[in-house]
């Protein structure tokens, strides 16, 4: 660039008319050819300082690094923005009732409603309460997921007359979820009760702690208050305030023994789950007398007590160790003689009301549990339940095929859109696609 520059001086020089009109001439210099001569040496320099200015810049290494700072920040904030547009547009989809699931309630109920006669509630069956048979507990309000569920443990089963499945839901969907089962019989001899939560009155608010909560005006604020203006800024703390983490349905799980005061043993499943093998040894695992049984979910120093409580409570750091072992709810198999003993609903009672503020922990019943089964849990092998295939893209095939349980724990639930394409099949294989209503509600499976 320099040589270009000394050569364009040069050349000036050179010109014919300031060579003869300037430098070889002897006579007077032509005012006019001086002018324009100094004209053009002035714009010269005016260029080549712009180019050392500029080119000076190129090598300015702190300048350099405050315009990369910058550029950095202001890309940073543009990816916050995105990420907190995309975390919020996710939560949308993964909380929202699909289109399908509300269209295929709405054709039970109709059906329900159009031939009453037909399902006219059946008398209880002894089956329900023998414990020694296999007993399962299902909660929840979504149709197509407890299908799935008690489709996949019956036909893994090798001897499925020895299952009984109790499934609770809301009362909202407790008829749609009865008809489903009176259409679609269970196969195999299976037994299937099917109840409402309103049913076990028990749980009013003068015993429930999450009941007598959800009369707190303080809590309605949080849980229920929304203000469009706030919807996007912290999207963490919207997921705190999800009402289902306070919910009758979701807490259930802490009221095992008395719902099923004849049973000895019952294993909990949540409604996102796929049973792929026969789970009859569960049940004869020695529990070394341990309330749960459950997989740990801990690697390296992540999913450890100290992620779920808060160990800033002088309690929480006095009763716990912020390096124990975390471990999954969704297949827990729970003695629930041992339980009875431990008296561990009357710990979580104890635990949920000193949780009110939500000093303790922020959402859900994980923390609870933890809490509740600290030092009654049995550590079970990882081959029974492999979670994470509503989150985690990368879990590997041969584990899952392994797994006893999977889980599809996350947001990307596999009745949704937004489900991951290479797990999905493991969930749809074993959707009824026969059953007219899911042909009518478009579940495109």
């Amino acid at each position: 660039m320099f040589d270009d520059l000394a050569k364009n001086f040069s050349d000036l020089q050179l010109k014919e008319t300031y060579c003869t009109g300037l430098f070889e001439s002897d006579g007077p210099v032509d005012e006019d050819v001086l002018r324009q001569f100094e004209k053009e040496v002035k714009d010269k320099v005016k260029i080549a300082r712009l180019m050392i200015v500029e080119s000076k810049e190129s090598y300015d290494n702190q300048l350099k690094i405050q315009k990369l700072k910058d550029t950095i920040f202001a890309v940073n904030e543009l990816l916050l923005k995105a990420k907190k547009n995309g975390a919020f547009t996710s939560m949308i989809a993964a909380k929202s009732t699909p289109k399908s699931l509300h269209c295929l309630a709405m054709r039970l109920m109709e059906e329900r409603i159009a031939h009453p006669e037909k399902y006219i509630d059946d008398e209880l069956k002894p089956e329900f309460e023998d414990p020694s048979l296999y007993h399962y507990a299902i909660f929840s309000d979504n149709v197509i997921a407890i299908s799935v569920v008690v489709n996949s443990i019956v036909k893994n089963a090798e001897e499925p007359w020895k299952h009984v499945i109790h499934i609770v839901t809301d009362r909202m969907n407790l008829a749609a979820t009865k008809v489903w089962f009176k259409m679609r019989p269970v196969q195999g001899g299976a037994h299937i009760e099917i109840k409402s939560v309103d049913d076990f009155k028990f749980l009013n608010s003068s015993y429930a702690p999450v009941l007598k909560q959800l009369k707190s005006v303080n809590l309605q604020k949080f849980y229920f208050e929304n203000r469009a203006e706030n919807a996007t800024k912290d999207v963490n703390n919207m997921k705190y305030k999800n009402p289902k983490y306070l919910s009758m349905m979701n807490h259930l799980r802490f009221y095992l023994p008395e719902m099923y005061p004849n049973l000895h043993k019952i294993l909990f499943l949540d409604d996102d789950t796929v049973v792929q093998k026969d789970l009859t040894a569960l049940w004869r695992i020695d529990m070394d007398g341990k309330v749960n049984g459950a997989v740990d979910t801990c690697f390296g120093s992540f999913r450890l007590y100290a992620e779920y409580l808060n160990f800033s409570h002088p309690l929480i750091k006095e009763m716990f160790n912020p390096r124990a072992c975390a471990w999954a709810y969704g297949m827990n198999m729970f003695d629930l003689d041992a339980w009875r003993q431990e008296k561990c609903t009357e710990q979580y009672h104890y635990w949920q009301e000193l949780n009110m503020d939500r000093t303790l922990w922020q959402l859900g019943t994980l923390p609870a549990g933890l809490v509740t089964f600290y030092s009654s849990t049995k550590l079970l092998d990882k081959s029974w339940h492999v979670l994470g295939l509503g989150i985690n893209p990368s879990i590997s095939m041969d584990d899952i095929n392994k797994a006893a349980v999977i889980h599809f724990s996350g947001g990307m639930k596999p009745w949704l859109d937004i489900a991951m394409n290479h797990y999905k099949h493991l969930w749809t294989k074993y959707v009824d696609n026969e059953m007219e209503f899911v042909q009518m509600c478009n579940f495109g499976m």
